[in-house]
């Protein structure tokens, strides 16, 4: 008996979260399903690394479980094959004392409508964020410890996006989401960086909670492991009908747009 660690992906628009939820399909629904049809086990020990609410997609969330076939390269091709909606990227063995929480960082990535936004304030107020922090304010508080470290925040723009890259070892419930929200209304001018700054000092305020679907949790990284490459061929296949979907519904809104557009036309 294997114990397994691996990288999953998925779209959280397919999902009601990553955690179980009765009479709900959810992440940890859709994996046991996946290593019940391969390996014919209904509790392999599934733990997962990181908690994704509804919506929120993932890149590389992390999983461990234990597996009775050696061979983790057939593993993982069984499980691409067999799933719905899960993406097995790469796996490695891991000892019993293997904590798949305690990793050495988790990044995540939220996404913006550049449009209007203005760049400098929207990096200056990345920068408050920085390092360590009392975060309540920006938290859906659920109890734990609201002070920790934000290790960077990168903000790039890319074919009117504007991507804000988080990096820390964990983070609070809804925090990126709020933080992000945050970023975006002083961006917009609808909130100061003294509004900000006075926030992570504890008054009390609230900007706003970014939509679900605009964060992605792009990887979980453990420094002490080495994960190999599940076979692409597993994946690709899979991936190209996903993007066949979003490309006809590009197309479906880019044909409205169009349509719109003749009607205003001759209305002028």
């Amino acid at each position: 008996m294997k114990r397994v660690a691996m990288k999953v992906a998925y779209l959280g628009s397919g999902f009601s979260g990553s955690q179980a939820q009765p009479g709900l399909r959810t992440v940890t629904s859709q994996v046991l399903e996946d290593i019940g049809k391969v390996l014919g086990d209904a509790d392999p020990g599934l733990e997962f690394s990181s908690r994704t609410d509804k919506g929120v997609n993932a890149l590389g969330n992390a999983i461990v479980f234990h597996s009775e076939m050696d061979d983790l390269n057939v593993l993982s091709k069984a499980l691409n094959s067999v799933s719905d909606g899960i993406f097995y990227r790469s796996y490695c063995e891991v000892g019993d004392e293997f904590n798949v929480r305690h990793a050495s960082r988790r990044i995540y990535r939220y996404a913006l409508d550049a449009d209007g936004i203005d760049m400098e304030k929207a990096e200056e107020c990345c920068r408050l964020f920085e390092g360590e922090h009392d975060f309540l304010r920006f938290c859906r508080y659920d109890g734990k410890p609201t002070r920790l470290i934000i290790d960077k925040i990168s903000c790039r723009t890319e074919d009117g996006m504007l991507f804000l890259d988080f990096e820390a070892r964990y983070y609070l419930w809804n925090m990126i989401r709020r933080i992000s929200s945050a970023i975006d209304r002083v961006g917009r001018g609808k909130a100061s960086l003294e509004d900000v700054k006075d926030a992570l000092e504890g008054k009390d305020a609230s900007f706003g909670v970014g939509r679900p679907d605009a964060l992605t949790l792009m990887d979980v990284q453990y420094d002490f492991l080495d994960f190999s490459k599940a076979d692409p061929r597993g994946i690709d296949g899979r991936k190209r009908e996903h993007v066949m979907d979003e490309r006809l519904r590009l197309g479906f809104y880019q044909d409205l747009r169009r349509i719109r557009n003749m009607v205003i036309d001759a209305v002028r």
